[in-house]
């Protein structure tokens, strides 16, 4: 019983250390996203770079926001649902059938040996 707490608690733990990191990273996202705005737009940052008036922290937003939805995927959706319990299942049915599977094979043995005597 004891370790079953303790696994609860050890998961509790993990989850809130991983949403904590998420809301970190989308707090630098907005921070960053900023910066990069107002470096672009108001200092021209990198607008001599190719002599053209592209907007260079538009496509470096639209990366970092397309990481932090990858990062909001495995956090809220993946984590989720595949956690330990999810795993201990899949353990659990891939074992079953390896277990049916050698028992059929050893019934099909049996069955051969028998009719061979």
């Amino acid at each position: 019983m004891e370790k079953e707490i303790h696994e609860q608690y050890e998961y509790a733990r993990r989850r809130l250390r991983q949403k904590k990191i998420l809301y970190f990273h989308f707090v630098l996202f907005l921070l960053g996203s900023l910066f990069l705005f107002i470096a672009n737009r108001f200092f021209g940052l990198g607008v001599n770079v190719n002599n053209t008036n592209q907007n260079w922290c538009i496509w470096v937003i639209s990366i970092w926001l397309f990481i932090f939805i990858l990062h909001f995927i495995k956090v809220y959706i993946t984590d989720r649902f595949m956690n330990k319990n999810w795993e201990r299942e899949q353990i659990d049915r891939l074992v079953a059938l390896q277990q049916k599977r050698i028992s059929q094979l050893e019934s099909k043995i049996n069955g051969d040996t028998e009719n061979k005597i």
